[in-house]
């Protein structure tokens, strides 16, 4: 059979492996800064990105023999990928809960969007963010709602000690401060 005739796949069409996927029933919390960013990566990719590569294929596949056109197979498998990204922000987009952890300020219970700070019984302190799925970043020490240790933390007060689950056994972790956004200034 020719292959021209057998279709290329790199992974599942329609997910995106670097984002853990969401609960079943659950629903995709999201800040309004977090939505902003997933709404502006959908639209650079269909106004910026996908049309210069549409361009770049085009170009390449004029050059006429498309079986040893690095820049046609290049260009048609960033296609692709460019449409996976445009397929899985839509879908994360429209189920999008947004949630402004603003709403919480000045409050000493965890709930979305809270930075927490806590202790674990060595005495070492810890601070999270916790945020939604596809926007929590650990190296910027942002956890996402579903992790292990949001849903310990999630409901505490300051002062509360919750049991943390890990694969070394249950820890005991205390909340020792909560934080949220400010709300912006009165103009």
């Amino acid at each position: 059979m020719s292959k021209a005739f057998t279709k290329e796949t790199d992974a599942d069409d329609d997910e995106d492996l670097s984002l853990p996927p969401l609960p079943a029933g659950g629903k995709n919390y999201i800040t309004p800064q977090g939505y902003a960013r997933l709404k502006d990566e959908l639209l650079d990719l269909i106004d910026n990105e996908r049309p210069k590569i549409v361009d770049v294929v085009h170009w390449a596949a004029s050059n006429g023999d498309r079986s040893e056109n690095g820049d046609y197979h290049y260009g048609k498998k960033r296609l692709r990928e460019i449409d996976r990204r445009i397929r899985f922000l839509t879908k994360r987009l429209e189920i999008a809960e947004i949630s402004d952890p603003v709403v919480h300020h000045g409050n000493d219970q965890v709930f979305f969007g809270a930075t927490v700070t806590y202790a674990d019984n060595g005495g070492v302190e810890q601070t999270v963010t916790i945020l939604g799925i596809d926007e929590a970043d650990s190296a910027l020490k942002q956890v996402s709602w579903i992790s292990p240790i949001a849903r310990a933390l999630l409901k505490a007060r300051v002062g509360d000690e919750v049991k943390l689950a890990t694969p070394a056994g249950v820890r005991d972790i205390e909340v020792l401060e909560v934080q949220y956004p400010a709300p912006p200034a009165a103009r």
